[in-house]
């Protein structure tokens, strides 16, 4: 009886230490796995549609690291939790900027942008207008605008608000369009792309003109569809700057990891919602799954800057729409 009593702990401390083990090796081989997805954004490898997903979801990294480099020092795993630290703080450097504003204060006239992508028309047209009436919007931007879609915008007031417009309306999510409380010119900035993606010169008295683009960037999870969307983000980039102040509004189908549009901003484009600590806010999809990230956005020029940035639902959509108040100097 003395015996069995003394064997018994023996084998509870040994089988301690191989659940132990076992979890170490877990561990350590879900660390490699999340050195790997993080070597994406961090090397700007989104090369084909899954790579593209996974650096979609780079924001989430920073919590997922934070959990396994805990989970590495309680274990006493310290090489696991050297290097998921390590690259975790990598990540936040990147992502966390994003929740702080470094909006400096400005004078000028103000200019309110609201951007809505419609899913194929779908979308509410009494909330569009009752975001445009109730915010005081001066331009709408919007993606998948069909023709049925702009006869319910008008029966529900949309003209009434925003007179003036550029539409290319369209089949399913070919169509976009521009309206605007002031008159509008229409523009050819952007190269013929897969999804309508209007210009047009905004003409506010008393202040100086904006280019503003409906930008709608061609989905890139397709199993052809990838290279599109790359050579569309870099064709907004090939646009010249003149120094008239310039707005470019709606769904790029990417996040602020995606190498296109961080070329985008490298070329002198500052995004409204970074800039002003509202970069993390997802805006797709309208639910919970898959897990929200940021593809909509506002992006200015210099003479243009962002004070606030808003998000909000809209039925109907699986996008939640965008609200980007801005100072013109």
């Amino acid at each position: 009886m003395v015996r069995t009593l003394v064997e018994e702990p023996e084998q509870q401390t040994g089988a301690r230490g191989r659940g132990r083990r076992v979890l170490s090796v877990v561990l350590a081989v879900v660390g490699v796995g999340f050195a790997a997805w993080a070597a994406l954004p961090l090397l700007g490898w989104d090369v084909d549609r899954y790579t593209v997903a996974l650096v979609a979801l780079t924001p989430y990294g920073v919590l997922v690291g934070a959990v396994l480099a805990l989970a590495g020092l309680l274990l006493r795993q310290w090489p696991t939790a050297l290097l998921v630290g390590l690259v975790t703080v990598l990540l936040a450097v990147g992502v966390a900027p994003r929740a702080v504003s470094s909006a400096p204060p400005a004078r000028g006239g103000e200019l309110r942008v609201l951007s809505v992508n419609a899913y194929f028309g779908q979308a509410d047209a009494a909330r569009v207008v009752d975001l445009v009436r109730r915010h005081d919007v001066d331009v709408l931007s919007l993606q998948e605008l069909t023709p049925e879609l702009v006869a319910r915008l008008d029966a529900a007031g949309l003209a009434a608000e925003l007179p003036h417009r550029v539409f290319h309306a369209g089949p399913k999510a070919e169509g976009s369009g521009i309206a605007a409380r002031y008159p509008l010119r229409e523009l050819d900035l952007v190269p013929d792309s897969t999804l309508a993606q209007p210009s047009a010169l905004l003409e506010r008295p008393g202040s100086r003109p904006v280019e503003v683009v409906a930008v709608h960037t061609l989905y890139p999870m397709g199993s052809d569809t990838h290279d599109v969307w790359r050579r569309e983000l870099g064709d907004l980039g090939q646009v010249p700057l003149t120094g008239t102040p310039r707005v470019l509004a709606g769904d790029f189908n990417a996040t602020l990891d995606h190498t296109g549009l961080g070329d985008l901003l490298g070329r002198g484009y500052t995004d409204a919602a970074a800039a002003t600590g509202a970069g993390l806010d997802a805006t797709w999809p309208a639910g919970w799954f898959p897990p929200p990230v940021v593809l909509d956005h506002v992006l200015t020029t210099a003479g243009i800057t962002p004070q606030a940035f808003e998000v909000f639902p809209v039925p109907g959509a699986d996008h939640r729409a965008v609200l980007a108040t801005l100072v013109v100097g």
